[in-house]
């Protein structure tokens, strides 16, 4: 009776973290971020290639992503920046209504839009909705670092990647079957709610308790500095360019593989159910025990170690897809791949997004996670957008999937070189050390 006594309380103890309203608050925060990546991304990517665009015009509109690797460039408006009339509900809740309200602007208009009449007006409709989302991204990240306790950062990134994979995944198959029985318009419309959850979240809870009101801005100076600042907060740090070079890095090979998958589900001769089941199915769950596996490896081997060993599984799932197009179309292979793959993202989304967060000064947190957050995935969706479509046609997918699996080791050399010299503990911020009653 005793045992079964500490059990119970052991597993709640467990589940505890999880619950409290920091985490849950990263949740929902989460599934509003997820959506706008789903619609410009493996939603887009089918919805093209139905209404038959050739592939390199298709990879070409990843680069409406290039949006989302821009987005710290505006990120110290959000910082420091009141809006008028509904600044007073808070910095970051006025911010998160404003940029919910303009996502599901953006989302409408591209579900207006035809892409067999123009396809200028749909790639100007996804650069809306990158941007619009983007803007999003950067409110809810502050949102969710300023909100979280340092203790909280491992559970409270899992929570956010739990919400943001039922968030992608939950409008990505919304959008296909609504697709195949009213039409791409009526899809992307009724995806637009998604938006609502972080929104209500910020007027729920309210302004992070870690928050700092924005200094005033009062000449073109103080504007300059509140640019200037957190680039030079960050780059003043022990080893801060390995830092950035590894976060330039380290996604290389996972994004160029990712933003290609519905391309060859499409050639391999898929229907839209067979991908809603598998792919969206699925990997959603693989990715949900991911992220609980994940939360474990972070807790029981610590970020550097945990980091690591994600940055190796996530080089190994990229091979997964060079082995599923030599075998050709077979629904066990597709769970396989699309199975170890999401598992290995979702224990990287843990890991990883628990460090970048870990790095943010918090008199800079937009600002910072923009950049950090933005740099991670530049090279990759830089290139998808620009050769990905020509590799596949010159090389074929198995060479494809090869060459992104290759593209993976430098990060994981590197990161293995960093943690060697003692750089992943100076580099963090204040994000990871300083409370709410840190004066």
């Amino acid at each position: 009776m005793t045992d079964a006594i500490q059990g119970s309380r052991s597993w709640l103890d467990a589940v505890k973290p999880y619950v409290e309203k920091e985490p849950l608050a990263a949740f929902f925060l989460g599934v509003s971020s997820g959506f706008p990546f789903a619609m410009i991304g493996a939603t887009l990517t089918t919805r093209l290639a139905q209404d038959g665009i050739d592939k390199k015009a298709v990879t070409a509109f990843t680069l409406a992503f290039l949006v989302y690797n821009l987005k710290w460039l505006w990120a110290w408006i959000v910082d420091g920046v009141r809006l008028p009339l509904i600044g007073g509900l808070g910095q970051r809740v006025s911010w998160l209504l404003v940029a919910g309200v303009l996502v599901m602007a953006a989302v409408a208009n591209l579900a207006l839009v035809d892409p067999t009449t123009s396809l200028i007006q749909t790639a100007y409709a996804a650069i809306l909705v990158g941007a619009a989302g983007a803007t999003f991204d950067i409110v809810i990240d502050a949102y969710r670092i300023e909100t979280l306790k340092p203790e909280q950062l491992g559970v409270g990134s899992g929570m956010s990647q739990y919400g943001w994979r039922i968030g992608s995944v939950a409008a990505g198959a919304l959008a296909l079957v609504m697709a195949s029985r009213v039409g791409w318009q009526g899809a992307y419309l009724a995806c637009a709610i998604f938006a609502l959850p972080a929104m209500l979240t910020g007027l729920l809870l309210g302004e992070p308790e870690r928050h700092r009101d924005p200094v005033a801005r009062r000449g073109m100076n103080e504007v300059w500095q509140s640019i200037a600042g957190p680039l030079v907060e960050f780059f003043r740090r022990r080893g801060a360019f390995l830092v950035l070079l590894f976060i330039l890095l380290h996604k290389i090979g996972d994004t160029l593989a990712n933003l290609t998958f519905r391309l060859l589900f499409d050639d391999m001769g898929y229907s839209n159910d067979e991908i809603a089941i598998y792919d969206v199915g699925i990997g959603f769950w693989a990715y949900l025990i991911g992220i609980f596996v994940g939360g474990v490896l972070y807790a029981r081997m610590g970020m550097k170690r945990s980091v690591l060993f994600s940055l190796i599984l996530m080089c190994v799932s990229n091979f997964s897809f060079a082995a599923l197009a030599a075998l050709g179309k077979s629904n066990w292979g597709m769970a396989g791949a699309i199975g170890f793959e999401n598992f290995a993202s979702g224990i990287g989304g843990v890991t990883v997004v628990a460090y970048f967060s870990a790095l943010c000064d918090l008199r800079f947190t937009a600002a910072q996670y923009a950049l950090i957050s933005a740099a991670a995935s530049i090279v990759g969706r830089f290139l998808t957008g620009t050769t990905a479509g020509g590799l596949i046609e010159r090389f074929g997918y198995v060479d494809f999937y090869l060459l992104t699996t290759a593209l993976a080791v430098p990060g994981i050399l590197l990161f293995w070189l960093m943690m060697r010299a003692g750089l992943i503990d100076a580099s963090v911020g204040t994000a990871a050390t300083e409370t709410s009653d840190t004066p």
